[in-house]
């Protein structure tokens, strides 16, 4: 029996050729085309010697070519690398490097750092521009059956990183995806007829899984939104009769303070899912009071697939928690000893299930931290446990930045910042911001003779990082506080108030 994800896809489109399964602006793809396309995208990548388990590295924006990427290269074996089109050509060298992909497919209108980045990794790169993506795809002959694949071969590599060291690849499993994919069907009761909005990030775990993934199982519509902007989310409720919007906080936060969100008829919505990052109890509350729909609040990490635990729909929710564990998957709180914490104690969250990645690629050691021999992943993010079962998270992993939703890990801003000749030490810190959630900052020491500014030290990491992820606050000081032992103290590290 295959096991491979790409299943889904055939089976939805058997069921409901005709149905849209992709919607972007006034461009509709049935079930029946995706299927075709994906075919055809098999069949050109096995046509240029993709063996099976080859990696291929995936990096556009939230359009139907990224469907018609992703299932293509599993329908042929491969194995997907989905990266942000955000990120620059150091970035992008080191994501295909790392992966030891074979090929990546690039947006148009963002393709040089990726040319560049693959350059330097050895790989090819294909420019993916939709006219002459579509005339390439009809000149190919469809690969006629799908990839033979088991469950627990490797489906899709998504880089992560700790605070510390560089990006890892958390390795997710043909059988991981589909079964956390139909546990979130359920979850939100997912029917053929209903229309997810499509606005997470599809190369993020929760944009692929529950968005993408969880759409198809459920022959469902997807309306695509390649990048989030309030007001057009709203017109595309009102306009595509939305029923499910998945989200980050942010997000909420900007529909729900949108200036003309009353001239927009979203009676259509019946439920929003959020993660990514913990919703205040307040806009929980006045968003489903203003919108008249139930939000689920739920957690998980890319190494989960990414669903953990989630609030029910048929059962008690409790605003501020992210619920109990999803069926089939266990959770419990354990100390800095990895031994069960007492009841009523804040814990680190650990997991083990149906969810959890196989480890990081090709790092043992990384892995063996993570997951122990019990099948226990250590997430490091620390919750507290109440009478009932529910998880409250109280911090998440100590030095995390989450900005609008986005993952920024001071230690790669940081290892920019060092490569600037004027800097003698750095540390990089998240500062509340009322939009945000948090900002990135950075205390910058400079070296004895040398002069920079703040906004030449910004230019410099913003020409090697992700937009999202270059501090716009940067303030010099003589020393940074340190402990004992010589390690910064960035608990002690306050910006000053004139910072910008």
């Amino acid at each position: 029996m295959n096991e491979s994800l790409a299943e889904n896809l055939i089976a939805a489109a058997r069921r409901h050729p005709e149905r849209p399964a992709l919607r972007l602006d006034d461009t509709a793809i049935t079930y029946a085309e995706l299927d075709e396309a994906t075919a055809r995208l098999a069949g050109l990548l096995l046509a240029r010697g993709l063996e099976p388990g080859d990696r291929v590295g995936i990096m556009l924006p939230n359009v139907p070519e990224f469907a018609v990427a992703y299932y293509g290269v599993l329908r042929a074996g491969g194995v997907v690398v989905p990266m942000n089109v955000l990120l620059k050509q150091r970035e992008v060298a080191f994501y295909l490097g790392d992966a030891q992909a074979k090929l990546v497919f690039a947006w148009h209108a963002m393709a040089q750092e990726t040319i560049e980045g693959a350059a330097q990794a050895g790989a090819e790169c294909l420019v993916v521009e939709p006219s002459e993506f579509a005339r390439l795809l009809a000149t190919t002959q469809p690969a006629s059956e799908i990839a033979e694949r088991a469950a627990g071969d490797t489906a899709v590599i998504l880089y992560t990183s700790g605070t510390t060291g560089r990006p890892k690849g958390a390795q997710l499993t043909h059988a991981n995806l589909s079964v956390n994919a139909d546990v979130s069907r359920a979850l939100f009761s997912l029917q053929a007829e209903d229309v997810v909005l499509g606005a997470l990030p599809l190369f993020h775990a929760f944009g692929q899984t529950c968005g993408l993934n969880t759409a198809v199982a459920a022959g469902a519509s997807l309306a695509l939104i390649p990048r989030f902007d309030p007001g057009h989310a709203l017109e595309v409720i009102e306009r595509r009769r939305v029923t499910v919007f998945e989200g980050v906080p942010t997000m909420y936060a900007a529909l729900l303070h949108h200036p003309e969100r009353d001239r927009f008829d979203v009676g259509a919505l019946r439920m929003c899912v959020s993660g990514g990052a913990a919703l205040a109890v307040e806009l929980l509350r006045e968003f489903e009071r203003t919108f008249g729909c139930v939000i689920l609040e739920g957690y998980g990490l890319s190494e989960t697939s990414p669903v953990a635990c989630f609030n029910h729909p048929d059962r008690e929710r409790k605003p501020g928690s992210i619920g109990t564990p999803i069926e089939g998957v266990e959770m419990k709180l354990v100390d800095l000893q990895r031994r069960d914490s007492a009841p009523g104690e804040v814990g680190e969250i650990a997991i083990r299930g149906h969810n959890v990645m196989t480890g990081y690629w090709n790092r043992p050691e990384a892995t063996a931290e993570a997951i122990d021999p019990d099948g226990w992943f250590y997430s490091g993010d620390m919750a507290r446990l109440d009478g009932d079962g529910f998880y409250f998270i109280v911090d998440r992993k100590k030095e995390l930045i989450i900005r609008g939703g986005y993952n920024v890990y001071p230690r790669e801003i940081e290892e920019v910042l060092y490569e600037h000749p004027a800097v003698r030490e750095a540390a990089v810190i998240g500062v509340p911001h009322a939009d945000l959630g948090e900002e990135v900052a950075a205390a910058v020491a400079v070296r004895e003779g040398m002069h920079v500014t703040e906004s030449e030290i910004r230019e410099f990491v913003k020409t090697n990082v992700a937009a999202y992820k270059y501090p716009r606050q940067v303030w010099f000081v003589d020393e940074l506080p340190k402990g004992p032992t010589g390690k910064v103290l960035k608990r002690e590290i306050q910006p000053p108030v004139a910072a910008h």
